[in-house]
């Protein structure tokens, strides 16, 4: 589960298909997560943006702590039919969601928790690999929170 979606995503109408999905593709991978297995979300179903200042591009810009408690009952209603067997929360706003405001990603990454009955992971989020100075660094411990995922399902 993501913070909400991107602009590509929201244009395709489909969870991490822009840019963080390519890490987050190489990760599963790499991880031995099979893609197909996996249901992907976001916390926030809708894109929030601003203009750039030539007003040509959508700029992301996060979701405030109001706009994630509205998309609550939706959420807890697709995690209630989809039944899934881990919930991964991929960055902060995710995270928050399900495991409380005052979750720190950072401490608690690749860590199992319980939360309302579901066992949940908290990882970073791909796109803070793309954002990251050290690609390589960021991107290996991305790497290592899925691969806490995939010895907690020990499949």
């Amino acid at each position: 589960m993501g913070e909400q979606p991107g602009d590509v995503e929201d244009r395709r109408g489909e969870p991490f298909v822009g840019p963080a999905g390519k890490p987050l593709d190489k990760a599963l991978a790499e991880a031995d997560l099979d893609r197909e297995g996996v249901y992907l979300t976001n916390a926030v179903e809708h894109f929030k943006f601003t203009s750039d200042a030539r007003g040509t591009r959508r700029v992301h810009k996060s979701p405030v702590r109001g706009e994630v408690t509205a998309c609550l009952p939706c959420l807890h209603a697709e995690l209630a039919r989809v039944d899934p067997d881990l919930v991964v929360c991929l960055g902060a706003t995710a995270a928050k969601a399900v495991l409380g405001n005052d979750v720190k990603v950072t401490e608690r990454r690749g860590k199992p928790e319980e939360r309302g009955g579901r066992d949940v992971i908290a990882a970073i989020h791909p796109s803070a690999v793309l954002r990251a100075p050290d690609r390589d660094e960021a991107y290996q411990g991305f790497l290592a929170d899925l691969r806490a995922v995939r010895r907690h399902l020990g499949t």
